[in-house]
């Protein structure tokens, strides 16, 4: 293990809420302050730490990418620009509901509840109020409050914040903070699929260990590592093909210097790379050492259902596809719907997101034909022929034009009335799974 990974190990044993610095990670490790300042910055990447201005950065909940993840107080504290006036050892909270302070103290005292944030003006009342019911307090223009909350906040560990902007602009920077939260923790990142506790072969074993690794896991390609755990190849069936000294080095016939991909790779990018680079697994690696491995099938699960295992729909197609009905025929797929109000611009026509959606969900499904498998787009030309106004009836046509094993190409017509709307050529390649 070098330097870097001891601090980021060290960092993430300490209890949540301790607050880190640069000369404190240098004199309990002994590195340098450039080494401790990387390895610090790494932590805030990896969601291990947080950085509040004016207050430092402190330890908050290892990231665990569960759906239900909430935003810290520390996140907020940095979105509105707050200064902590106390309790900066309760940061690393989570919010679970905001609500601002408009109204008298006994109406207000009806919605406070442990674990909420009362965004509030310079009202020490209503600020004292929220903390014994077991709440944060925002205190949104610039004002502060009494000693005694402030000592009452560090008791309790909730975080006294004042913020300089008014309480409108508090809340939208809070929804904002909280909306790009929820956008994030949707997207899929490899480390949400991968096998976390993955077979390996060392550059020491040979091609019988491969043999035996092979009958007890049924698995055919295995990364392969030094004894630092950093990758050095991918060994494959295809690789032992036709060797017959079964004693020989793994490290002799494996594929070196291959593929790999970090943790927070998005799964849709990483889908792309195995498809153009025409592998069946990647290695994962976190400062070069080996943490997993990610297969074609890996991804295709996660690109076809969600991490609770329900199928995964984007809520965009949905809206846009709802009223449409599809028919298959022998070489490709016929959609029929109605053009409705979410689907226009401002001018009144059909929105360009929309063609694109209705074309490329033509297109997929062609090439896809119910198989349990995924089509990665390669190109996409659409030429408009003709605006399309608010319920009018339009067909649209997908006709495959070559499809191998591989790879597809389709053209989709767009038909209303017998007249030409819109016309597209897609080309994709065919993702299937495979062992």
């Amino acid at each position: 293990m070098n330097k870097h990974q001891k601090i980021l190990s060290y960092i993430e044993r300490l209890p949540v809420g301790s607050q880190i610095s640069v000369r404190s990670i240098s004199k309990n490790l002994n590195v340098s302050d450039g080494t401790a300042y990387r390895a610090i910055k790494d932590a805030e990447a990896k969601g291990f730490v947080s950085t509040v201005p004016r207050i430092g950065t402190i330890r908050i909940e290892s990231p665990k990418r569960t759906y239900e993840q909430k935003v810290t107080f520390a996140e907020l504290a940095s979105a509105v620009d707050g200064t902590v006036l106390g309790g900066k050892e309760g940061l690393h909270k989570t919010l679970k509901r905001f609500l601002i302070g408009a109204m008298e103290l006994e109406e207000m005292a009806e919605y406070i509840s442990e674990g909420s944030l009362l965004i509030v003006g310079n009202r020490y009342n209503a600020h004292k109020l929220a903390l014994e019911k077991g709440a944060a307090v925002l205190i949104s223009g610039g004002f502060d409050t009494n000693e005694e909350n402030k000592k009452l906040a560090d008791e309790l560990e909730l975080p006294l914040i004042k913020s300089p902007y008014d309480t409108y602009t508090t809340a939208t920077l809070i929804n904002r903070t909280l909306y790009d939260h929820d956008v994030r923790k949707d997207i899929l990142l490899v480390q949400d699929v991968m096998n976390k506790t993955p077979y390996y072969l060392n550059v020491k074993d040979s091609i019988e260990d491969w043999k035996q690794m092979f009958e007890d896991t049924n698995y055919t390609r295995f990364p392969v590592v030094d004894d630092d755990m950093k990758v050095r190849g991918v060994i494959t069936s295809v690789d032992i093909t036709n060797k017959r000294n079964m004693e020989s080095k793994v490290d002799k016939i494996m594929t070196k210097n291959p593929l790999t991909t970090s943790p927070r790779t998005l799964v849709a990018s990483i889908a792309h790379l195995m498809v153009w680079e025409g592998v069946e697994l990647v290695p994962v690696v976190d400062e070069g050492d080996l943490v997993g491995v990610i297969t074609r099938t890996d991804v295709m699960k996660a690109l076809q259902f969600g991490p609770k295992g329900t199928k995964v729909q984007s809520s965009y197609w949905d809206i846009v596809l709802d009223n449409f009905t599809y028919e298959k025929h022998k070489d490709g797929i016929t959609f029929k719907g109605e053009v409705t109000s979410v689907m226009l611009d401002q001018m009144g026509g059909l929105n360009s997101g929309v063609f694109n959606t209705i074309i490329l969900a033509a297109a997929h499904a062609a090439l896809r034909n119910d198989n349990d498998y995924e089509v990665v787009p390669e190109n996409f030309t659409l030429y408009y022929l003709q605006p399309v106004q608010l319920n009018e009836e339009i067909e649209v046509r997908a006709r495959i034009i070559e499809k191998t094993r591989n790879a597809g190409k389709v053209g989709v017509e767009i038909v209303h009335n017998d007249y030409y709307v819109a016309s597209a050529l897609f080309a994709a390649k065919i993702l299937k799974s495979s062992k």
